[in-house]
């Protein structure tokens, strides 16, 4: 007879300690099934939360002088039972899906499978699909672009198609297409439709009810010093931390001046809100309270370049038509270095030098060479960085993560914790009865 496999989950890993959750109720520390000592009680999900606490307190509770947090796409995604919400936040492959689905790829089952062409196959002329409506469908696009993997499997949306490797085709694909081409048009238009659809699925507002950020905001500038400012800094095109940040009238510097129609100055995040103390001769000041730096490295659904002028302005994203954002292709790596992204990514690497600096990310998946690359290698050379990666899977298979646990085990400050944003991770890192 065959023993059942005991599946274990890992919920924080730092260079010492390893919690698991295994089947039945089971619970690990370095291998070791964890047993309540002081009576004959189970160890429960309770007690093993209350474990992980005690690991997350120690780690990110210690005298820190700046506090950085990097939000990625699962840090607007709101999840319960039955999955995740799709009126909040999307993770990059239901958008693409969705994508899919708007460009007509669901309604032409039989016809689109017949274009998929091998990786190899080359493709011809007579190979390229004929679209009968307004709009190519996603896969048509992808056959012309030649990005082998199909949008679908069967009547499914195939999970191994790559919205930014696809974009990146496209793209490329697009500066070779002839003004005197008959689908010249067409393609142009199906494009922009796909980036419309990425700002429409990118475009939801904050819900106390539903979602964290407000308590996210409250315990994390707690943890620092007036004068240093806690730091965000998101991927993320929507306006859920400035929205949050308003419900607790918290000041944001966002690189925008403070005029009537505010302007991208990158010298905003260098200023300080200060006064003197009253009543008390001396040159002590005294910062603000309340007071965060936003440091939007993608862009933002509420930014718009005004028609030849220079200046990028912040507005109310109802009133935008064509925001600034970086859209997700192999491309926002050139893109990074146009005005504001490289000012924005400039002040982020700095504060990864930073000395005695706690840098917490969630729902970024280190997917993103560019960004998690500049991690990397703030953490091999800022001995003060101590880092606390956050996410639903905190066991990802991929390069980059790799890369970071193999620091981890060489003993440089990283840890990873079992948490999202709109979930758990506000338990870990505060206590959510504290500050709701």
């Amino acid at each position: 007879m065959s023993l059942k496999k005991n599946k274990r989950t890992s919920y924080y890993i730092s260079s010492s300690i390893k919690l698991e959750e295994g089947n039945e109720g089971s619970f690990y520390e370095n291998n070791v099934e964890l047993k309540k000592t002081d009576s004959e009680a189970d160890f429960t999900k309770v007690h093993f939360k209350d474990r992980i606490k005690e690991e997350v307190s120690k780690f990110i509770n210690r005298s820190f002088d700046y506090v950085v947090v990097l939000a990625g796409a699962g840090s607007s995604v709101v999840a319960d039972i039955d999955g995740i919400d799709e009126k909040y936040g999307k993770t990059v492959a239901m958008i693409a899906k969705n994508i899919a689905k708007e460009l007509g790829d669901f309604n032409k089952l039989d016809e689109i499978d017949a274009f998929i062409v091998s990786p190899f196959e080359e493709s011809t002329d007579a190979d390229l699909p004929i679209s009968s409506g307004e709009l190519f469908t996603m896969q048509e696009l992808a056959t012309m672009s030649n990005y082998q993997i199909p949008v679908k499997i069967g009547d499914e949306f195939n999970n191994e198609f790559n919205l930014e490797d696809f974009l990146s085709n496209l793209l490329t694909y697009e500066q070779f297409i002839k003004e005197s081409e008959s689908d010249k048009d067409k393609f142009v238009k199906s494009k922009e439709k796909i980036l419309d659809l990425i700002k429409e699925n990118t475009n939801y507002s904050f819900d106390k009810e539903k979602m964290k950020h407000d308590t996210f905001l409250k315990i994390l500038t707690s943890k620092v010093k007036k004068e240093n400012q806690l730091s965000i800094v998101t991927t993320n095109y929507d306006t859920l931390f400035e929205e949050a940040a308003e419900e607790l009238e918290i000041t944001v510097i966002d690189g925008f001046s403070f005029s009537y129609d505010p302007y991208f100055d990158s010298d905003m995040f260098d200023w300080k809100l200060v006064k003197h103390v009253p009543n008390v001769k001396t040159t002590q000041l005294e910062y603000k309270e309340n007071v965060i730096n936003l440091l939007k490295i993608h862009g933002s659904l509420t930014w718009e370049r005004c028609g030849s002028e220079k200046k990028i302005r912040r507005k109310h994203k109802s009133s935008i038509s064509k925001p600034i954002m970086v859209f997700p292709s192999s491309n926002k790596y050139a893109q990074s270095y146009d005005e504001p992204y490289f000012e924005l990514f400039t002040k982020f690497q700095e504060l990864l030098r930073k000395p005695n600096t706690l840098l917490i990310t969630t729902g970024f998946s280190f997917a993103d060479n560019h960004i998690a690359t500049m991690i990397t290698q703030a953490i091999k050379h800022n001995t003060g960085l101590n880092v606390l990666v956050s996410d639903f899977d905190i066991e990802q298979n991929h390069d980059n993560w790799k890369t970071l646990d193999e620091l981890r085990k060489n003993h440089f400050q990283v840890a990873f914790l079992k948490a999202t944003l709109n979930d758990e991770l506000i338990d870990y890192v505060g206590g959510q009865d504290d500050y709701r």
